[in-house]
């Protein structure tokens, strides 16, 4: 029994966005080529600007609604996926999770990118049950979308993430997020509170304000060093040498830490207060 609980006190649940956190391509933007539509970003802006969706699920709703992303099938997805630049050893990172010093980590993929176009783009890498990505229901006879069944973002990602911490189980500490937007910002803030490590892996001022550790790579295995750091407890040696046992060197490892500082004299600082401005 003693065994088993221990066991367990080291199984953690490692969740990771897809698009532009295991992809170097936006789904929508590769969509969009692959259909012959334009102004893809402008779409995205005007959707954001009037908040009529979700952060991130912006793709799904012109799915259903724009008439020229209306041509799009399963089919289409499917290829999208198989379009889609994929960082570099996502496959290895996902069997080294499997088993990190008696540290076993559940990989699996939240996004608000279509279902199809993740499982096409992972075949073979992650489970197409570790995925779960924006669904649609298709009309039978003209294969056209015909209503969204699911999309994971914003507090969709929370929705999901609660509930395979709940199937596995796993107490509310043991889990690992990593993002890269905006989209990522409620997620990563309920991790947080739940006392869990979250990882960003852009420069987004939104979510690097908000995540525990920054590391930006082109190389998916970038996220094992906060995991080996927070949570095995390696030191920068040891993690070199398990990068260097597995064929990699960390050949450039910069940690920095940036404080944005306002910084003006207290005279000036009183005058705006006085002035109405603060």
């Amino acid at each position: 029994m003693q065994a088993d609980q221990d066991v367990r006190t080291k199984d953690y649940l490692f969740v990771s966005d897809f698009d532009q956190t295991l992809s170097f391509n936006d789904s929508g933007i590769v969509l969009s080529e692959l259909i012959g539509v334009r102004g893809f970003a402008e779409r995205i802006r005007g959707l954001s600007r009037i908040h009529l969706v979700q952060q991130g699920g912006e793709l799904a709703y012109l799915l259903l609604h724009d008439p020229e992303y209306r041509c799009v099938r399963r089919e289409d997805l499917i290829e999208v996926g198989k379009r889609i630049r994929l960082k570099q050893n996502i496959r290895l990172l996902s069997r080294l999770l499997d088993d990190v010093d008696g540290h076993r980590f559940s990989f699996y993929v939240v996004s608000a990118a279509p279902q199809e176009v993740i499982q096409s783009a992972l075949e073979g890498i992650v489970p197409d049950d570790h995925i779960f990505g924006a669904e649609f229901r298709y009309d039978p006879a003209t294969g056209e979308i015909q209503s969204i069944l699911r999309v994971p973002a914003g507090y969709g990602k929370v929705a999901v993430l609660d509930d395979l911490r709940a199937t596995l189980p796993l107490s509310h500490d043991r889990i690992v997020y990593v993002g890269d937007g905006s989209s990522d910002v409620h997620v990563m803030m309920h991790v947080n509170r739940l006392a869990g490590l979250t990882i960003a892996v852009s420069e987004n001022k939104y979510i690097t304000q908000i995540a525990q550790r920054t590391v930006l790579s082109d190389d998916a295995l970038s996220v094992l060093v906060p995991v080996l750091e927070n949570i095995v407890g390696w030191n920068s040696t040891r993690i070199r040498e398990f990068f260097e046992g597995h064929g990699f060197v960390l050949r450039e490892w910069d940690k920095v830490q940036t404080d944005s500082l306002t910084i003006c004299r207290i005279a000036d600082a009183s005058t705006v207060v006085a002035g109405g401005v603060a």
